[in-house]
């Protein structure tokens, strides 16, 4: 009860509102309708992509096809949809080799991860790992631009900023995807998170967008 009260004063505050006044709510409602004819339109034409892959990563090793990265927005946590990457024993390879949790402790990231597979690897170079997400788009739990979506450890890493996942969906793709990545430090990604949604428009949620395919294909700090 406590949390949801905390949740509804931080996204009400006319104080911390008052500093956007982009944010109205015409902005959120074209906004989400954007999400709804871009991920409607998206799925549309890579649900081939999608089906390939998937068929690809059940021939790998026989195992799910799907991963549920358990993750946090503004109606609280919900279940990302991923196209599995790692290997069946991820969770225990990472358990078993205490240097290599520690490194994962530090950014929640591997720079050479052994648990993900020879696909796994080609599917998150080019981000097609995390194409179903669209469906989480349409369902109103992400947006196609916004913040990366974390999960509620990590959002101890933000401190005071964390209010940002109270106040807007995870995005697709964001800020930090286009401009940083994996080559900025977690204190940095905290700082371009915190700089789009104090700065969030329609227009910067477009440049992101077009900025993202060219970002996709460079694969800079994709890992």
């Amino acid at each position: 009860m406590a949390a949801t009260t905390e949740r509804s004063q931080q996204e009400c505050n006319p104080a911390r509102d008052a500093k956007f006044p982009a944010r109205t709510n015409a902005a959120r409602a074209l906004k989400r309708a954007l999400d709804l004819l871009g991920s409607a339109v998206l799925l549309l034409l890579v649900l081939p992509v999608i089906a390939v892959v998937a068929l690809l990563v059940k021939w790998q090793d026989a195992g799910p096809v799907i991963y549920r990265r358990r993750v946090v927005g503004p109606r609280g946590e919900f279940d990302a949809f991923k196209l599995r990457s790692m290997r069946l024993d991820a969770d225990e390879v990472l358990q078993r080799d205490p240097q290599l949790r520690a490194e994962f402790e530090q950014n929640f990231k591997l720079k050479t991860d052994p648990r993900i597979t020879p696909i796994g690897r080609v599917i998150r170079r080019l981000s097609l790992d995390e194409l179903p997400q669209l469906f989480n788009v349409l369902k109103g739990e992400m947006s196609l631009v916004g913040p990366r979506m974390i999960t509620p450890l990590e959002l101890e890493r933000f401190a005071d900023a964390r209010w940002i996942f109270h106040d807007m969906r995870p995005g697709l793709t964001g800020y930090w995807q286009v401009y940083g990545r994996q080559d900025v430090s977690y204190a940095k990604r905290v700082q371009m998170e915190l700089y789009y949604v104090q700065n969030w428009s329609l227009l910067l949620d477009f440049k992101i967008l077009m900025k993202t395919p060219l970002a996709v294909v460079r694969g800079k700090g994709a890992y």
